[in-house]
């Protein structure tokens, strides 16, 4: 008769979330402005993650904590469970960002930028891993063109090469394809979903909400510096309303019909919860004598949730 196993005497330990939040406020001008307040969310290892909000939000403020250069008023951020502060080093290894804003050496080619890179990190030998970013993001043949030749989108992609040089774990995309081509934005979201797929944690700020919705697997949004709602990407679309009734108009709507459109131009957008509402929408439409081009039905996206929940908050930060 075989031996009953040793009764186990603890639990494995969980491991770290890729990033963790902590009750995190940034104060300025002498703490008169509130940037962040109280912001505490963790981001699993492995995770797409969506970081949304308007501009003003608070999520520069955050992303500077996290990468160490702005410290935080209250609370606490680590990476892999590494403080930012007190284990700055090793979180900032485990870190790659893409900022938002165009720096670069003007006095290296892309190749030499990358490899100087590598460099700050302690990587050696890395060129092969090199050549695949490059080729990955489009810049093979821009190898050893001088950094002051490269146009604004290939700029962007050699921040984004000099963000994943050093292989990290965690990445940072803030606003990474911000006045860029369609080709590159593609090209990007490729390889950064496949980096995504071989274990790679992916924290994404951006103001394409069709992105967001398309690439990440949890959304938080962010308003006046505060959480308004953080949840799986689906469920944040379930909530809102199903039904989105498109169309373009040169004319001008009934006041009580245009206080609950979205209108970008001429195209108009009233949401409905199901097909009776949309009987109705339209009734009043043509009872106002409103002339209707290119009528879509279709479901409602983050755009729409985005844009509920942001007003929604407004009313009950008054």
């Amino acid at each position: 008769m075989l031996a009953s196993p040793p009764p186990q005497t603890g639990t494995r330990p969980e491991a770290p979330p890729a990033i963790r939040f902590d009750q995190v406020s940034k104060t300025y001008r002498g703490g008169q402005f509130k940037a962040l307040d109280g912001v505490s969310f963790d981001i699993h290892q492995g995770e797409f993650f969506g970081l949304l909000g308007p501009n003003g939000a608070g999520k520069t403020s955050l992303i500077s904590i996290l990468a160490g250069l702005s410290r935080a008023s209250g609370g606490a951020v680590s990476v892999l469970g590494h403080d930012v502060v007190k284990d700055y080093a090793q979180a900032r290894k485990l870190l790659g960002i893409v900022p938002q804003e165009l720096v670069f050496d003007p006095f290296f080619n892309v190749r030499e930028t990358l490899e100087i890179q590598s460099g700050y990190f302690g990587v050696r030998n890395n060129g092969a891993w090199i050549t695949e970013l490059l080729e990955n993001l489009g810049l093979a043949d821009k190898a050893k063109a001088n950094m002051r030749q490269l146009s604004g989108g290939m700029k962007r992609r050699v921040l984004v090469a000099q963000a994943l040089v050093h292989r990290p774990p965690v990445i940072v995309l803030d606003e990474p394809t911000a006045g860029v081509d369609v080709e590159l934005r593609q090209t990007l979201w490729q390889f950064i979903a496949r980096l995504n797929r071989e274990g790679h944690t992916v924290l994404l700020t951006t103001h394409y909400l069709e992105e967001a919705e398309a690439l990440c697997h949890r959304i938080a949004m962010l308003k006046a510096g505060r959480i308004v709602a953080l949840k799986r990407t689906s469920e944040l679309l379930a909530d809102t309303a199903s039904t989105m009734l498109r169309f373009k108009t040169d004319a001008v709507l009934p006041p009580e019909l245009a206080a609950q459109a979205r209108i970008t131009g001429r195209i108009v957008q009233l949401k409905a919860h199901d097909a009776a509402e949309v009987e109705t929408l339209l009734g009043r439409l043509r009872g106002a004598g409103v002339p209707i081009e290119d009528l879509e039905i279709g479901r409602a996206d983050l755009e729409d949730v985005f844009i509920e929940i942001m007003q929604s908050a407004g009313r009950e930060g008054q």
